[in-house]
């Protein structure tokens, strides 16, 4: 009986941790449209100008910090679980780190989006009172937010990425393509921390997509005991 209701909880974690991870690639793929196709945001040089569209389009930052980064973190806890269980036999040492960054990493993005919308709040408010103090007041709020949300490197997702990489093949937990391509794709989230390497982080996220796809459909077709 016992062993009966642990294979269910394997088989149920797993679903969870593959629906979270292609809940994850959607997420930020729609996050890099949103920012990139529909409001341009990238290129938007001046403080000035850069507070007026996030004020205008402040529901859609709203809406899209809230699915990037606060469920996104939620998501990300569900996956680190699923793949510890699934892997942590063959692999303890390694599965143990991977589910410490992945956790670390789901806190840091949960807190860079609950800090970006209690910012925004803040800043619409002052906006209508006294544009130009609101400038500055974004400013200070932006950096604290970037660096939460690990826009100036992906250190975190990359060692993530890496260290499941590394585990599964080690314990064939997941198939040895998507291994390789997990540590060519972690291995550049780690090194885009380096400032002349910081646009490697656009990368890192098209490839982590894939990976989040890959994974996705192997936990939701995998038999969950496979890597013990």
């Amino acid at each position: 009986m016992k062993r009966i209701l642990k294979g269910l909880f394997m088989k149920t974690l797993q679903k969870f941790g593959g629906f979270a991870a292609l809940y994850m690639a959607a997420t930020h793929l729609t996050g890099i449209v949103i920012f990139l196709a529909v409001l341009d945001y990238p290129r938007i040089t001046d403080p000035a100008k850069k507070l007026a569209l996030v004020v205008e389009k402040q529901t859609v930052m709203f809406t899209t910090n809230l699915l990037m980064y606060v469920f996104f973190g939620f998501a990300l806890i569900a996956l680190s679980l699923a793949l510890y269980e699934r892997m942590k036999a063959g692999a303890p040492a390694l599965m143990q780190m991977a589910a410490a960054v992945g956790i670390i990493w789901a806190g840091s993005l949960i807190a860079s989006g609950m800090t970006a919308n209690a910012g925004l709040a803040a800043i619409v408010t002052q906006y209508a009172e006294d544009p130009a103090q609101a400038v500055l007041t974004f400013q200070a709020i932006e950096p604290v937010t970037n660096g939460l949300g690990n826009a100036n490197g992906e250190i975190l997702g990359g060692a993530l990425t890496l260290l499941v990489s590394l585990a599964a093949l080690r314990t064939g937990g997941l198939p040895k393509a998507l291994n390789v391509f997990g540590l060519v794709t972690g291995a550049v989230g780690i090194i885009s921390v380096i400032p002349t390497l910081n646009a490697l982080t656009g990368f890192f996220g098209l490839d982590q997509i894939v990976w989040f796809v890959w994974l996705g459909i192997v936990l939701l077709r995998g038999r969950p005991g496979a890597a013990a």
